[in-house]
């Protein structure tokens, strides 16, 4: 007998999620998405602006120029947000709204807008 529901996977949800958060939230070229995408393990962010199209500024945790102070990839997270907050700001932005990619406000995803902050840029 065939089961009723479809068994949809971790990753389903999340685009489903991700899908109810991009409803309310959309990039502007006066204020961008800043977007974070979480692999098991390494992260990426982009700054993208949504009437264009357009991704601005993009960067990940294995980019040049990101140097985490500490070990693990938390560390590495916040790195990565103090970098594309750099970024960000030698091409003139400095407000962003964060898209958090229908993952949880918590952990790696924290830690880039953390650092995004310590960075200079205005949630």
């Amino acid at each position: 007998m065939r089961s009723i529901r479809k068994v949809r996977s971790a990753n389903d949800q999340r685009g489903r999620r991700h899908l109810r958060v991009r409803k309310k939230v959309a990039g502007t070229p006066e204020r961008p998405r800043l977007v974070v995408f979480r692999s098991s393990k390494h992260m990426y962010a982009q700054v993208v602006d949504d009437t264009k199209g357009v991704t601005l500024v993009g960067a990940s945790d294995r980019s040049d120029g990101v140097t985490p102070e500490g070990s693990g990839k938390t560390a590495k997270s916040f790195a990565l947000g103090r970098h594309i907050a750099v970024k960000a700001k030698e091409k003139g932005i400095a407000r962003v709204v964060f898209d958090r990619g229908g993952y949880q406000y918590h952990g790696r995803v924290k830690a880039v807008a953390d650092g995004a902050r310590k960075g200079g840029l205005e949630f």
